[in-house]
């Protein structure tokens, strides 16, 4: 049996951007830039075979959950200021749950899925690096979610070196669902 994953994808973006509109506020996305966005199935699909090839090892059961919360760059810079301490907006923000110490009961452990985390992307953010990248913003949302999995899974970039390992584990991951990008 291979990997399970449950993937519960939150778009709030596209909630507020349509909540703005009913409020004639206008959006600061035109409404064609996101009006096609990932479907669920394939965000799920996307981070199963992800899980697949990196064979983390850390559920017994080979099953896991995670939160994917797509958003605007007010909410990402709220939550940035308030983890991390940076008041600014941001591409992607990771709140792995395997860095929490709370104990965990080894009969759920071994019959539920393990919850990796939390992933939130800035759709904002990712439209213009996607527009500074030249490919679409798709591939820029795949590229940003996989970053955030990585985090996840406890990897980090502190210097060069292990950017690098990072982003060209990140090229891999896309490629195994066949989103094309260009090497950054």
């Amino acid at each position: 049996m291979g990997i399970i994953v449950e993937v519960c994808v939150q778009d709030c973006f596209s909630e507020a951007e349509d909540s703005q509109k009913e409020l004639g506020l206008g959006g600061s996305l035109e409404q064609s830039v996101y009006s096609d966005p990932i479907p669920e199935t394939v965000w799920s699909e996307w981070f199963r075979q992800w899980l697949e090839v990196m064979q983390p090892e850390l559920s017994p059961i080979q099953a896991y959950e995670l939160s994917l919360r797509l958003t605007g760059d007010r909410e990402i810079q709220t939550l940035n200021a308030q983890y991390r301490h940076q008041d600014k907006s941001t591409d992607v923000l990771a709140f792995a749950a395997l860095e929490d110490s709370s104990p965990h009961i080894d009969e759920v452990y071994e019959s539920q899925p393990l919850y990796l985390g939390d992933i939130i992307i800035s759709v904002e953010t990712a439209q213009q690096q996607a527009h500074l990248q030249n490919h679409a913003l798709s591939v820029e949302l795949a590229w940003l979610a996989t970053h955030g999995l990585l985090h996840l899974l406890g990897w980090d970039h502190p210097d060069e070196e292990r950017l690098n390992h990072m982003l060209t584990k990140q090229q891999f991951l896309l490629n195994t669902v066949g989103v094309l990008s260009e090497n950054r």
